[in-house]
């Protein structure tokens, strides 16, 4: 006579483990090629070979949740590399030092995931998506690296009417994302672009972004 046995605790929880990931690997991809309000709760199931249409609402509740989970995912260890930077940079009244901080953990992220990835492409849909832009904006907030480095930026910056300063943080913002985005889709498809690697692109970002921020004003009011 054999006895039934059930899964243990740790196989449970390794279990559920594996399917979150596999959830947030697809939705990743899904929101990054598509757009996060095109794609359904029922396609990232499916895409993440879960037989239960309900599993990404069970595991992570609201679409929110789930866009919030994957931004967590890569703030993380990139809050991680942007901290071992402020720390060896220590007190820099250099521009540049500070937009490196704020340029090369995301790269140095992308570039250590291997290639193809989807973090920038996801991230670009987000922000350019009123309805969860602002949440995932103020979780980043939160992040005491990130924050030391905007500071150290706007330490750096010279006198600029408040008006200016607001539609170049903007226009920072855009340019990272936006070309990060870019050359992570070229880098995928095997396109043509002007770059070998991300420390290329990252070189040339810095660039750009310190540029942007030195530019004359020539508008006034």
């Amino acid at each position: 006579m054999t006895t039934a046995t059930t899964p243990s605790g740790s196989t449970r929880t390794d279990r559920a483990s594996l399917t979150r990931e596999a959830i947030l690997t697809a939705a990743e991809r899904l929101f990054a090629e598509h757009g996060v309000f095109a794609v359904s709760n029922r396609q990232v199931s499916e895409a993440a070979g879960q037989g239960n249409n309900a599993a990404v609402g069970y595991h992570f509740g609201t679409k929110t949740d789930l866009v919030r989970a994957i931004e967590h995912k890569h703030a993380i260890p990139v809050e991680r590399l942007r901290e071992q930077r402020v720390a060896a940079m220590a007190d820099s009244t250099e521009l540049r030092d500070w937009v490196e901080c704020l340029v090369l953990p995301l790269t140095d992220h992308l570039t250590e995931l291997g290639n193809p990835t989807w973090y920038a492409r996801f991230a670009a849909q987000v922000m350019a998506d009123p309805a969860y832009q602002q949440t995932v904006s103020r979780d980043a907030l939160t992040l005491p690296a990130l924050i030391t480095v905007l500071e150290g930026i706007n330490r750096c910056l010279p006198d600029l009417p408040a008006h200016v300063r607001v539609e170049r943080k903007i226009m920072g913002r855009n340019l990272l994302i936006h070309t990060c985005a870019e050359y992570e889709r070229a880098l995928a498809e095997g396109s043509a672009l002007p770059l070998t690697n991300w420390r290329t692109a990252a070189s040339g970002l810095v660039d750009a972004i310190v540029g942007l921020w030195l530019a004359p004003v020539t508008r006034q009011g």
